[in-house]
């Protein structure tokens, strides 16, 4: 059963610090704020570059067994998109991962990611949907783009043009943390340590 301490996130190259040193990335970022701000939380980060979410998927249940992670930060679809990948797949993916995590106990944060109006308006359009129409679904908190103050500044994303700089990463903290604030529990609610 999860023990309510411990925050999993799990993503892909925008979690996983791609292209910046580890620390500088915004979940480590996060890891800092918590202990600043007196959260008794211990942060795993399980994203991986380059993870579409039926590998995510895969990944989980051995993940949500061996972290029993109190919030899981969902944050994957991006690669989906990046291969065009179909929406429905995507969308399928992220719900069994919600509900596997729903099951072991944690509340999961959904994090959508926009992709570039170059896939045709149809396919963004769907992409988008995707994401609220999971969180309407299963009641979760929604950060409605992982880049919304970042991905149209280029000072603030690698030469790729897909990745986040250093710079953007406290810029990306300040974007999830009013969604995942109102999930954390302060020291004595997880157990009074």
């Amino acid at each position: 059963m999860a023990s309510g301490s411990t925050i999993l996130v799990f993503g892909d190259s925008l979690s996983a610090a791609y292209g910046v040193r580890p620390e500088q990335g915004w979940v480590t970022l996060l890891t800092q704020r918590l202990q600043t701000q007196g959260y008794g939380y211990q942060v795993i980060n399980a994203s991986v570059s380059g993870e579409t979410s039926s590998g995510a998927l895969e990944r989980l249940p051995r993940a949500l067994s061996l972290h029993a992670p109190g919030i899981l930060i969902l944050e994957l679809g991006a690669n989906d998109g990046l291969r065009g990948l179909p929406v429905n797949a995507m969308h399928d993916n992220l719900a069994q991962m919600v509900r596997l995590a729903q099951a072991a106990g944690a509340r999961v944060l959904l994090v959508a990611i926009r992709i570039p109006p170059n896939y045709g308006p149809r396919y963004t359009d769907e992409f988008g949907r995707a994401y609220g129409e999971i969180a309407q679904k299963y009641h979760l908190p929604l950060v409605p783009f992982l880049l919304e103050k970042v991905a149209l500044d280029a000072a603030l994303m690698q030469e790729d043009g897909l990745h986040p700089n250093a710079a953007a990463q406290p810029i990306i903290l300040d974007t999830v943390w009013p969604h995942l604030k109102p999930l954390l529990k302060n020291k004595t609610q997880i157990g009074g340590h």
